[in-house]
């Protein structure tokens, strides 16, 4: 269903080249217009029932429940993509998910208790179209092995960023410029057009795959430890997200501005969009490991000090900044899926991602919903900061699981469902690889023999593999 790409790679790698893909902007764009409505879900379920129960605590508990329900329901809904196609997927979900957010947006408006609205969150999140792995999993498939995935994983970055700099604007607008429930009733509907779009463009899925008529048990993804250590640190940026929407909207109250939250919002995902152009743009000599952590550094000291802001402009630099600093750890996880995780489950692996930035921003939104209704919103940005702190310590206590210390386990469990028995010697398909000791690290080259270059060649791939230590 989908082939290498065929892009000439001698160029250094950026954003022109990788749109130059074949088949690519037909994905790209649809991927774009079903994804947008997702960040408009969180501020509008916030602003709405914040506005019928007049509480930022109840509202927090409204959007977590979504979160979590959307956390829960991702994995098995990558599950079922790798196994049945994306189409298969799309289709039913994107309905139930119209269907799920009207009915919390009547619920809110008819004044329903609170345990009510939970219960209608949880089909409504629970039913969210995961646009955004079923996009990256495209791309991992077109490019896999080709020096452009690293700029793919930025380029999606910065295309859901500009969904939460658009979505959480548009949501704030529609839900205090028309109708409280403006924003839910916009989101549900762009979703629904947008995701039947989307599932339409079958052209660039990955290839499914079915069960093994031998009965061989598929590597569900998160058997492999690397994941399940970027696991924890996409929770810690999850949090960042929901604490921030709380937080800020909590803020602009407290000036007597609430247009403000949209603007201050903004600020911040404009932010991640700008580091996420730059990581896209620059040809990293130092491995994906190291820039993660180095990256989560600076994200954790920059998510200490929200807490100290008392002004709509020493508030907006700093949510900038923090921003900035998102992106590199964001883009780098979502890059190392190919490094740790088998292509027959990496749509799942994105989910699982996906899915705990949702849960982070579930819980985050709890906690700083009841510590802002309780002693404001500087308490409330205390929850960035402690979840970040929280996650990098994770992070470098395990950071030993995201050495890709096994890359023919990881060929070998996605070639079991390639081809059959090659006809040609194994020596003919094989590379060399040679390794280097490097003032006590441990470099590996890898090379292709004179027999895989000329098919190779044939193809017309022939990319560039620069060689990184970390």
């Amino acid at each position: 269903m989908t082939s290498a790409v065929t892009t000439d790679t001698s160029a250094r790698p950026g954003y022109g080249q990788l749109l130059r893909t074949p088949g690519a902007l037909g994905f790209v764009l649809p991927g774009f217009a079903a994804r947008l409505p997702f960040g408009m879900l969180t501020i509008s379920i916030l602003l709405l029932v914040q506005h019928t129960t007049g509480s930022y605590g109840s509202a927090g508990i409204v959007a977590a429940v979504t979160g979590i329900s959307m956390a829960l329901s991702a994995p098995l809904m990558g599950i079922f993509t790798d196994r049945y196609g994306q189409t298969a997927v799309l289709l039913p979900v994107v309905l139930a998910h119209s269907v799920a957010v009207t009915g919390l947006a009547a619920l809110a408006l008819l004044d329903a208790p609170l345990l009510a609205l939970a219960a209608a969150a949880v089909p409504a999140g629970a039913s969210v179209p995961q646009v955004g792995p079923m996009v990256r999993a495209r791309w991992a498939a077109k490019l896999e092995g080709s020096p452009l995935l690293p700029t793919a994983a930025a380029f999606e970055s910065v295309t859901d960023e500009f969904t939460f700099v658009v979505g959480p604007v548009l949501a704030t607008a529609l839900c205090t410029g028309v109708h409280p429930a403006a924003g839910l009733v916009t989101e549900a509907t762009l979703t629904l057009l947008g995701g039947l779009l989307f599932a339409a463009r079958r052209a660039g899925q990955p290839k499914t795959h079915a069960p093994s008529p031998t009965g061989e048990k598929r590597a569900f993804a998160l058997s492999f430890p690397g994941l399940r250590v970027l696991i924890f640190a996409f929770l810690g940026i999850g949090a960042v997200f929901g604490g921030m929407q709380v937080s800020l909207a909590a803020f602009s109250d407290e000036i007597g501005n609430p247009g403000a939250n949209g603007l201050l919002y903004g600020v911040f995902a404009a932010g991640n969009m700008i580091a996420g152009i730059a990581m896209g743009a620059i040809a990293w000599k130092i491995g994906p490991r190291r820039r993660l952590i180095l990256g989560y550094i600076g994200l954790t000291a920059a998510a200490s000090v929200l807490w100290a802001a008392n002004s709509m402009i020493l508030l907006g630099a700093l949510g900038l900044v923090v921003g900035l600093c998102i992106a590199p750890a964001l883009i780098t996880g979502y890059t190392m899926v190919e490094q740790l995780v088998p292509a027959n489950a990496r749509t799942e692996a994105f989910t699982w991602l996906t899915g705990s930035i949702a849960f982070g921003q579930a819980v985050a939104v709890i906690l700083a919903g009841r510590l802002t209704d309780a002693h404001g919103s500087s308490f409330g940005f205390l929850v960035p900061m402690g979840a970040t702190a929280l996650a990098l310590t994770t992070l470098l206590a395990l950071r030993s699981k995201l050495a890709p210390k096994a890359p023919s386990r990881i060929v070998n469990a996605s070639a079991q469902e390639a081809a059959p028995a090659p006809t040609t010697p194994v020596t003919s398909q094989v590379t060399d690889r040679v390794t280097v000791p490097a003032k006590g690290r441990t470099t590996t080259r890898t090379t292709a023999s004179p027999a895989s270059r000329d098919r190779v060649n044939e193809r017309g791939i022939g990319h560039r593999v620069p060689v990184t230590v970390d």
